[in-house]
């Protein structure tokens, strides 16, 4: 684990050349529209978005995404593939919480994809997230299981080496989510002889 952030800005633009990254991102996409009633009504918020390998295929059964991010370069990424949808529903917004940014903006579903080990605490965005959240709307995250640090060769920016799904359930029950469920979204098998790290997604509702 490590006490520094993490600079994204430098990966953006290879980021989507990972297959395996390509893949997670469409099982957990998978397992949200399984889990979530998805509507073309809704509007929805793609936290720590990155190239948005999450919510641009949650895009043709909702109404709206906000992709936020700290990384400009992940956003212009992101910006760029939206563009090739028909839809004009599409926007990015840059914001750094861990430099005291504030999230704005209410939302019917918030989405936040492999991000939560990058933060040191996760109770005040969850806060954050309960407050943009609109009654009967939903909040998923998913985020890997506890793991002996493996899954990342560069450490720079982890603070946790993944989460108990029972410890997350109840900082989802102290943010004020209700309705708080957890399946297995995804396996992901780095090779080398290594076995798979398991990825929770874990849903509350307002």
């Amino acid at each position: 684990m490590s006490n520094a952030f993490r600079n994204f800005d430098t990966n953006a633009a290879t980021w989507d050349d990972v297959p395996r990254r390509v893949t997670l991102a469409r099982d957990i996409a998978a397992a949200i529209r399984k889990q979530i009633p998805l509507t073309p009504q809704m509007d929805v918020l793609d936290f720590a978005c990155g190239t948005g390998l999450v919510s641009l295929q949650l895009l043709p059964f909702v109404g709206s995404i906000v992709g936020m991010d700290s990384s400009q370069g992940m956003l212009d990424v992101f910006a760029a593939k939206a563009a090739q949808f028909p839809q004009n529903t599409v926007r990015t917004q840059f914001i750094d919480v861990a430099h005291g940014d504030v999230l704005t903006g209410t939302y019917d579903l918030i989405v936040c994809s492999m991000a939560f080990h990058h933060m040191p605490d996760v109770a005040p965005i969850l806060s954050q997230f309960y407050a943009c959240t609109r009654s009967g709307g939903y909040l998923c995250v998913a985020d890997l299981d506890p793991e002996d640090g493996r899954f990342h060769e560069d450490h720079t920016g982890v603070f946790h080496d993944g989460f108990e799904r029972m410890a997350l359930c109840d900082e989802f029950a102290r943010a004020g989510y209700a309705d708080i469920n957890v399946v297995t979204a995804a396996e992901v098998n780095k090779g080398n002889g290594q076995e798979g790290f398991s990825i929770f997604l874990i849903m509350g509702k307002k």
